[in-house]
């Protein structure tokens, strides 16, 4: 698979609960189930409170777009030139950080806000679409908190 070209460094504990780098490498990305958008899974967690002593790489797993029940997502998105319309909605409150490109973010009425690189989102469990009408692919890191509510 093609690299999303996004360095990854995750910290850890040894056997003596000393801090060390568990993980320094380069994500790989996958294109997704909606044409001309990858994304590069980062990291993940399964239950709350969260088990910081656990040394899974827990980026190495197949999750849902959305958080599971007491879980949380962190993953790069890259938006291509033209990606396919795909309203959807997630059982989370959503920060967006647009890294690089500009974006179209809209709403189930229709209405869309024009981001940029440096411009920030708080989706907080909306229906939604991303538009990238630009000449530029647009990145985008996102982090999902799942919500409780339905």
């Amino acid at each position: 698979m093609p690299k999303i070209n996004t360095r990854r460094v995750v910290t850890g504990h040894d056997a003596d609960g000393n801090a060390i780098i568990s993980y320094d490498d380069t994500l790989e990305r996958y294109t997704g189930e909606h044409g001309l958008v990858d994304s590069a899974l980062i990291w993940t967690t399964d239950n709350y409170p969260i088990d910081y002593k656990d040394s899974r790489d827990m980026a190495d797993r197949e999750v849902p777009r959305g958080p599971e029940a007491r879980c949380t997502t962190f993953r790069i998105v890259d938006f291509h030139p033209g990606n396919d319309r795909d309203m959807h909605i997630t059982q989370s409150i959503d920060y967006a950080v647009v890294m690089s490109g500009e974006i179209d973010m809209e709403v189930d009425d229709g209405v869309k806000v024009h981001l940029k690189a440096g411009d920030v989102l708080v989706q907080r469990q909306t229906i939604h679409n991303w538009e990238n009408h630009g000449p530029e692919v647009c990145r985008i890191a996102f982090i999902l908190i799942e919500t409780g509510m339905k």
